[in-house]
């Protein structure tokens, strides 16, 4: 787990500013530091390390290949780099003694280079984000893993400069940067609490998304990819070898082609190696046929073998343990495949309604983990609160975040690798809401969208007055399609477009696009999870939060073979009624008595709502919800904001928007005044 960054075309001191967008990434790798330098070119490549694999200098970034041609930096992990490894010596690319290191990352160099980045990508199997130079063609190529575990933001600032980085606040560093707040994103932030790629909180600076590949070539000229078309060609043509610029839509069959294209177009192109979109339409068009034992007999097998390949480590490691289902499935397999005890952490709370970690220890006994536990109370996320706007670098509302800090924090005081059930939800249908949609969908679709859209403003309109009851059946009723409904029920009230001050255009993103035409409910809400949910809110909490604290965070679930079996799964073996994760559920009964794990589910959260009121976090949140601040800045609604939060000051009554708001005016205060 690493931090990149890079520079090109800027007119300033571009040693001094890739050296200091590598310090503000200084807690994602504090075990070194790399620039390199093309003064020629006037480009900068910055890298920070956190030492996972081959701790020697051998494995130090930014790393050239054994040609001098590319040059690469890499934050991430590919679990099966001994396989690409393997493959470049029998393929005659590469001899045993030709490798300088045992780092992965000298693999990924040199398979980049013998076959190309896209191919590379699709043999890969791990979590990453890359910046490939090629000091021949002057060609840079920017990747993301699958599932966009790891981050990478890039775009333009400065009159004409390219950036890219792991952490947007770099981009703060760069002496003059002056970039806007994106406003038409903000109605979607104060819906949902998190900035859904490719958007981010400033204008002209993007998130790369999930399996994607992002090449541009000198000149390195300016490009928006939502308002030159990039971003709807995406959307409309969303599979592997999908190429796109300007609204323009080729398949690429190899890199000679990408470069013909390059230096024929605008100069840039993205290319989708991997597609979330098309596992879910290949795994629909191809069902698994076997049996509910035989469909949990090869979930296992999978994901031993992927939590095999991820607990490959030269520094300590553990897991993330709570109760439920995933997390202790990810443990059960640990200790499995494991001659030693797995080092197992959880955070237990005062207040019983939020309490998990006497489950987990239950659990964790069961296992025979070695585990740590800590409790933690409001002063405790007191302390955690002024670090959010640096932990995250821009605004981010999952106040979950507070607990995933404390554990990581924890954590890291005894490894340095920590594995996670993050996915199990979306992958296996575990929400209650899926089976809330799939009710409503069931009811509302027998009438057609001509008739259901005025009758659903009727009601939000006249019967929504005084009753949130109707307001949000009026919203429901005006989906036009199954994902259309699933974002409705994200934010039943419309309370993120009554906050935002002002009108802007409606930005195109994962949740604002129709459905895939899955025909099936909840795996249109599963995959518009995947797609913008699981990537742009859990995998941004828990990279962040870890990366804080140097913990690196890896998430089996997100195995490429893994995800692409459970979108072929029958819907009877995801759900029944309103019990999820059968499979997974059926997978760790192996291992621990169902009485145990069955028990309601209290999630990873803290009780926000009542410290915000009652406890010694009101005075905090008094200051930031000051209404002349409000009505200066001109980002929020003054008077929906203070409705809002004077209603919740009253009765009590809670909503998300409400810590939304908080964790925006505090970024707003620090960064922006």
């Amino acid at each position: 787990m690493c931090g990149i960054a890079g520079l090109i075309g800027y007119k300033g001191d571009g040693l001094r500013a890739i050296a200091a967008m590598n310090e503000r990434m200084k807690d994602r790798g504090p075990d070194a530091g790399g620039i390199w330098q093309d003064e020629e070119m006037n480009i900068f490549l910055g890298h920070r390390r956190l030492a996972i694999r081959d701790l020697s200098e051998s494995g130090a970034q930014p790393m050239v290949s054994a040609s001098g041609r590319f040059v690469m930096v890499y934050n991430g992990e590919i679990y099966n780099s001994d396989e690409l490894k393997d493959k470049l010596i029998s393929d005659g690319y590469m001899k045993a003694s030709d490798f300088r290191s045992e780092s992965d990352t000298e693999v990924l160099l040199e398979a980049a280079e013998a076959y190309g980045l896209y191919d590379t990508l699709r043999f890969c199997k791990g979590m990453f984000a890359i910046a490939l130079y090629d000091r021949k063609e002057h060609v840079l190529s920017l990747a993301r893993d699958r599932a966009g575990e790891k981050p990478l933001y890039y775009g333009f600032c400065m009159g004409g400069c390219f950036a890219f980085a792991s952490n947007i606040a770099c981009f703060r560093e760069i002496e003059g940067f002056n970039n806007r707040i994106c406003r038409d994103i903000l109605p979607v932030y104060f819906s949902h609490g998190y900035i859904p790629a490719p958007y981010s909180i400033y204008e002209n600076i993007y998130k790369l998304l999930p399996g994607t590949i992002l090449t541009i070539r000198e000149p390195f000229d300016y490009f928006d990819p939502v308002a030159d078309g990039d971003l709807e060609s995406y959307y409309g043509h969303n599979r592997s070898g999908a190429c796109f610029f300007e609204h323009k839509v080729v398949d690429a069959a190899s890199d000679s082609e990408i470069e013909h294209y390059l230096s024929e177009g605008p100069g840039h192109i993205y290319r989708i190696y991997w597609s979330m979109e098309e596992a879910a339409r290949r795994g629909r068009q191809n069902p698994f046929r076997g049996s509910m034992d035989e469909a949990v007999l090869e979930t296992k097998r999978l994901l031993k073998e992927a939590i095999r390949g991820q607990m490959i480590s030269d520094v300590p490691l553990g897991a993330f343990l709570s109760a439920g289902i995933d997390s202790p499935t990810i443990v059960s397999l640990m200790q499995e495949v494991s001659p030693a005890r797995v080092r197992t952490f959880t955070i237990g709370m005062n207040d019983p309604r939020y309490n998990e970690a006497e489950i987990a220890g239950e659990i964790a006994a069961i296992l025979g983990t070695d585990h740590t536990r800590m409790d933690i109370d409001d002063k405790d996320a007191r302390a955690v609160i002024p670090m959010i706007p640096d932990i995250f670098g821009e605004p981010f509302g999952d106040s979950s975040q507070i607990p995933t800090y404390l554990v990581s924090k924890l954590t890291r005081q005894h490894v340095t690798v920590s594995l996670s059930g993050d996915a199990g939800d979306e992958l296996f249908g575990g929400y209650l809401s899926y089976g809330s949609a799939e009710h409503t969908w069931n009811s509302i679709s027998r009438l057609p969208y001509i008739i259901r859209r005025p009758l659903g403003s009727l009601a939000e309109a006249s019967l929504g007055r005084g009753s949130d009851v109707w307001k949000a059946k009026g919203s429901f009723l005006q989906a036009i399609d199954e994902r259309d409904l699933h974002m409705r029920k994200m934010d039943p009230m419309g309370l993120g477009r009554a906050l935002y001050n002002g009108d802007g255009k409606a930005p195109l993103y994962a949740g604002s696009i129709r459905a895939a035409g899955l025909g099936d409910v909840i795996t249109e809400a599963r995959l518009i999870d995947m797609s913008m949910y699981h990537p742009d809110d859990i995998l941004v909490k828990v990279d962040r939060t870890a990366m804080a604290v140097s913990l690196e965070s890896r998430v089996p679930l997100l195995d490429r073979d893994l995800m692409e079996f459970a979108w072929s799964l029958p819907g009877q073996y995801l759900r029944k009624g309103d019990t999820g994760k059968l499979i997974l559920r059926q997978l760790l009964s192996e291992y621990v008595p169902p009485e145990v794990t069955n028990r309601p589910k209290k999630g990873f959260s803290i009780p926000i709502g009542k410290w915000l009121r009652d406890g010694d976090l009101r005075s905090w949140a008094d200051s930031l919800m000051d209404e002349t601040f409000i009505r200066n800045a001109g980002y929020m609604d003054a008077d929906a904001a203070m409705g809002i939060w004077r209603d919740y000051l009253r009765t009590g009554n809670w909503n998300p928007q409400i810590w939304h708001m908080l964790v925006f005016n505090q970024w707003l205060r620090k960064y922006e005044r």
